[in-house]
């Protein structure tokens, strides 16, 4: 065929491509134009919004309700008025133009560089025990990102404090935060064998009101006055604390030191009873099941690429650390 006819049909068809994007386009203007007039009240501020005159906005408006044929707004010089057609497109508009600014936000998330300041928050015992090799591993990986750990057992405010993320444990409250399960938590009742030369072995939950109780104050399963058992915890058995204390890891070196029984997460006893320091008791009703480690952020489906880099690089790790818990 002569070059001629590839030419022009080559150019048909860039018109056309091009005559339909600006259709496309088009049309996505006139739902954002009428979704953020009715958002603000008034096709001015949306207009403002958008960068265009009100009269723009208004053209948009008059081409989206020209192809849909119906009437969405009545318009009076005061304020807008949804129609009943128009309510039942703005539900429908508004879950577009968020999926739309998803979409968009996972495509740029991924081509972000993983770099700048990664603010974590975790609990005080479980942080000092476990994350430095984690956050050492993943510098190595990621030399671009710098980490600023907050260590405290308190569950803080990401958004009001300006964390990225936060290492939670246990059974999560429902919340609009977005958690990823890393790996189960299980608990263990412990005590040194100085302790149990002395004070003899529990065998049963009713033996524990004869021993010497130390409680954690922020938990209301392993804290001062009851104890709970189960998988479920519906089994609260009371203690005689001795020692209470704000800190897990302070429990596990006061029970180390023979002051008495501990009920903690494995992941705190661990490393004692691998030493031979703790001995782990085994009663009639089974410890409860605490839950587990989670990765917490922001309600937003699509973290910035430096907190899903070192929640991958978490979920990655932790099995094989948790592995001797």
């Amino acid at each position: 065929m002569p070059l001629q006819f590839w030419l022009d049909n080559a150019a048909i068809q860039a018109i056309s491509f091009n005559y339909g994007y600006q259709i496309m386009s088009d049309r996505l203007t006139g739902i954002e134009v009428f979704v953020r007039a009715l958002r603000l009240g008034s096709l001015s501020a949306a207009a403002r919004g958008m960068g265009m005159s009100a009269a723009m906005a208004a053209r948009h408006l008059g081409a989206l309700e020209a192809r849909l044929g119906i009437t969405l707004v009545n318009r009076s010089t005061r304020r807008l008025a949804l129609t009943e057609a128009g309510a039942a497109y703005l539900d429908r508009a508004e879950r577009i133009l968020a999926d739309l600014g998803e979409a968009e936000a996972e495509v740029a998330a991924r081509t972000v560089a993983v770099e700048g300041l990664l603010r974590v928050s975790a609990p005080a015992a479980f942080g000092t025990r476990h994350l430095a090799g984690l956050v050492a591993s993943f510098a190595r990986a990621h030399p671009k990102v710098i980490i600023e750990l907050g260590l405290n057992d308190r569950f803080v405010d990401l958004l009001e404090e300006g964390w990225d993320m936060a290492i939670r444990i246990g059974r999560l409250p429902d919340s609009a935060l977005r958690a990823r399960r890393l790996v189960p938590v299980r608990a263990s009742l412990c005590a040194s064998p100085a302790y149990l030369a002395a004070h003899g072995t529990p065998r049963t939950i009713a033996d524990l009101a004869a021993h010497q109780a130390l409680g954690y104050t922020l938990s209301p399963h392993t804290g001062v006055s009851h104890w709970s058992f189960g998988t479920d915890g519906d089994v609260k058995v009371p203690v005689n604390t001795v020692l209470r204390v704000n800190s897990g890891a302070m429990l596990v070196e006061a029970a180390v030191a023979g002051l008495g029984l501990v009920y903690a997460p494995r992941f705190l006893t661990a490393a004692a009873r691998a030493a031979g320091q703790l001995v782990a008791i085994d009663l009639d009703q089974p410890v409860m099941d605490l839950g587990a480690i989670h990765a917490v952020t922001h309600p937003s489906r699509h973290p910035a690429a430096k907190t899903r880099a070192w929640i991958d690089h978490l979920a990655r790790a932790m099995p094989a650390l948790a592995a001797d818990w």
